[in-house]
């Protein structure tokens, strides 16, 4: 396909998807019953604010430009993460509340529209989780369990279709690379980068599998991002700073274990022919987003906002961290793993094309 032709093809799917919004906006109602979020820091809204974990972000400057409150709520952001936007995109006006957090444990009816269970340093390896006291995706799944049963009991018949039709996002993987396999020199010795990805799969698959069988239909999983562009890869892997440019050996990863993923995609999508599965490109859209930061309005992407904008993530990112940037709007990191609010707001973007099948 050349590049006019793939351009008229992402305009004809903007145009689609712009009406089925304006037709749900009218009915007053989403486009799909509720959303269920699975994972990491990337997507988690406040589950480690629970739990006996360093890897938390429920202090200041965390949440700082989140609306209204600008207070932190246990978002890796200074604001809203992608999948926030995404929830604003389906047509909601609230998103899925932290599953463990006060809102979802003393109302089951705020469960109504879906839930977030992801949790900060989260992998598609129990061991990774377990390593930072968080939530494991084994885990994430159980409490899925227990919310379809609280669900039921207020909703009735309403919890089957709630749970079929829902869309399910799922984003894991950077945690078991960055804070587990490169900083774990058993794991380098034992598994090449390759094999490495191989290892992840099967989790992946097991976890997938799960959802499915749970009564999922409308799964989009997240592909790793240019693990090598992110401010503290470039600091702690790169051999000299944050200032320079990504590392590539460590792209080269993202890249190996995204078309494995596709691939493990496919064979499950094989096995279930009422499965709508889509893997989320999140690696271009962020990777052009770093090379060439000002074509969409920003002017710092090598360095984050928070501190010297290397390293500072969690509670390293604090309100005493030196340096932090006044104002994000420019920059596409806040801290050294996680886009600003303003970049979330583009990949969601993003996201939305990419995932049109599962709405449609």
């Amino acid at each position: 396909m050349t590049a006019a032709a793939a351009g008229l093809a992402r305009a004809v799917l903007a145009a689609w998807l712009g009406l089925l919004l304006l037709l749900s906006s009218v009915a007053g109602q989403a486009l799909v019953p509720g959303v269920m979020i699975f994972g990491d820091s990337v997507v988690d809204a406040g589950n480690n604010n629970r739990l006996p974990t360093l890897v938390r972000a429920d202090f200041p400057p965390y949440g700082r430009d989140f609306p209204a409150t600008h207070a932190p709520t246990g978002r890796f952001c200074n604001g809203k993460l992608a999948t926030d936007y995404t929830v604003e995109n389906l047509g909601f006006s609230t998103y899925p509340p932290a599953y463990l957090g006060q809102e979802a444990q003393s109302d089951n009816r705020t469960l109504l529209h879906g839930a977030n269970f992801a949790s900060g340093a989260s992998g598609y390896l129990d061991a990774t989780a377990t390593l930072y006291s968080a939530i494991p995706l084994s885990r994430q799944l159980d409490y899925f369990r227990e919310y379809q049963a609280k669900v039921e009991a207020v909703a009735g018949g309403g919890g089957k279709k709630l749970t079929s039709e829902s869309i399910y996002v799922v984003s894991a993987g950077t945690s078991d690379y960055v804070q587990n396999y490169y900083v774990n020199p058993m794991l380098v010795a034992a598994y090449t980068p390759d094999q490495f990805a191989d290892l992840l799969m099967q989790p992946f698959t097991t976890f997938v599998e799960g959802l499915y069988g749970l009564g999922a239909r409308r799964i989009g999983v997240t592909s790793l991002p240019p693990m090598g562009c992110l401010p503290a890869s470039v600091a702690l892997f790169g051999g000299g700073g944050g200032g320079g440019g990504c590392v590539e050996r460590l792209n080269n990863d993202s890249r190996i274990f995204n078309t494995k993923l596709e691939a493990a995609s496919d064979a499950v999508k094989r096995r279930h022919s009422d499965l709508k599965l889509v893997v989320f490109d999140i690696y271009n859209p962020l990777l052009d987003l770093v090379s060439n930061p000002t074509n969409a309005g920003f002017f710092e992407s090598r360095r984050a906002c928070c501190g010297t904008g290397t390293i500072e993530t969690s509670v390293l990112c604090n309100q005493g961290a030196p340096g932090t940037c006044a104002n994000a709007t420019g920059y596409v990191f806040w801290d050294g793993f996680h886009p600003t609010d303003a970049a979330n707001k583009v990949l969601a973007d993003a996201l939305l094309l990419q995932g049109l099948q599962l709405i449609s």
